[in-house]
């Protein structure tokens, strides 16, 4: 086969989806899948929407084009580029939002289009990322209502992504009560009171889920089965639907230290050696420009990746298992920021089964 390769199987990300969805709605909460880490591929899109979710989601525009002909809504989770707004409107039933003037103009274009387009009101809960500050929901919401072509269908929150604030009862309870507030204040009712991502499922599993949270969108949980608060399988899910495949391309005893003065590195840095003595090097066809090497972990736990550049990956195979040869492939399990660098790439194989 294809190598370097990502294999995916498209059997347990439909079973890991059903999983979520059984979690999701005995909670009234609807389900998100997040398509982006696999840049929209149809196929595995597909098993998600067999698995059960209510919705997809991306954050590019691109794949969401790519996913026209499933019929479910298409939730875009970035903020729209103003320059978009065409295309928003035309591909996405429902977008996050946070600013007014960009609001403005996806309003005018759904007028121009005939069409009513639904947005979910971003509230910073103090995570840094995208989102209107507590103070300023009011007086946003009173001018999105004047809007035409657009409808307010709710409000959501996003923690963990950039500043690694722990979704919990406290500040999702704020979410909560701003839905409470907007209600009362406007006489509106808000179909979707978004509770964020993979993170937030932890409060899931403990009961503790704030009632009025009613939808979640959910990507790593799927493809990896792991919630992202903290890191943890997700009960009765697959965390290997996705695997990474590469070819040893040399097999050589070397030292374990390189010889002579030590500079930067291709990327800038300088690398320091643990002296371990002659060991089994493997070099395998693939590098950083095609995988976040960090967070990769080979299957066989007694082979132990000591370094990459652009295109090599080297891997200490002295205690591995099985005997190895040059064209011999290694396998790998594979986190979040591999997964994501390994679907984009064009120089891997998508080996879909």
């Amino acid at each position: 086969m294809i190598c370097p390769r990502i294999e995916i199987n498209l059997s347990k990300v439909k079973h890991n989806t059903s999983e979520l969805k059984k979690m999701c709605h005995g909670k009234n909460i609807q389900l998100a899948g997040v398509t982006k880490v696999f840049c929209g591929i149809h196929k595995i899109a597909e098993s998600m929407v067999d698995g059960g979710v209510d919705m997809l989601a991306d954050s590019r525009i691109e794949n969401l084009k790519k996913l026209e002909n499933i019929k479910i809504p298409k939730l875009l989770l970035r903020l729209p580029m103003m320059r978009q707004a065409e295309d928003v409107v035309r591909y996405a039933d429902i977008s996050l939002n946070s600013e007014l003037q960009t609001i403005e103009r996806l309003s005018m274009e759904a007028i121009k289009q005939g069409k009513e387009h639904n947005i979910l009101l971003m509230v910073d809960l103090g995570d840094l990322r995208e989102g209107v500050w507590k103070s300023d929901v009011i007086h946003t919401v009173k001018e999105i209502l004047k809007l035409e072509g657009i409808k307010l269908m709710g409000i959501g929150t996003n923690l963990t992504c950039y500043g690694g604030v722990i979704p919990s009862n406290k500040n999702l309870g704020e979410l909560s009560e701003l839905t409470t507030t907007i209600e009362k204040e406007f006489n509106i009712k808000l179909e979707i009171i978004s509770g964020g991502n993979s993170s937030s499922l932890y409060l899931l599993e403990k009961g503790e889920m704030p009632e009025k949270i009613n939808h979640l969108r959910l990507g790593e949980a799927i493809v990896l089965g792991r919630e992202t608060a903290y890191g943890e399988a997700i009960k009765d899910t697959y965390q290997d639907a996705f695997t990474f495949v590469a070819e040893i391309i040399e097999l050589k005893e070397k030292p374990s230290v390189p010889i002579g003065e030590i500079g930067m590195d291709a990327f800038g840095n300088t690398p320091t050696f643990e002296d371990k003595g002659i060991r089994k090097r493997a070099i395998l066809a693939v590098g950083r420009q095609d995988v976040a090497v960090d967070n990769l972990n080979p299957i066989d736990k007694n082979m132990e990746i000591i370094g990459a550049s652009s295109d090599h990956l080297i891997v200490d195979v002295t205690d591995a298992k099985e005997a190895l040869k040059v064209g011999d492939e290694i396998k790998f399990h594979v986190k979040y920021g591999a997964l994501l660098q390994l679907m984009t790439s064009e120089y891997i194989y998508k080996s879909i089964q």
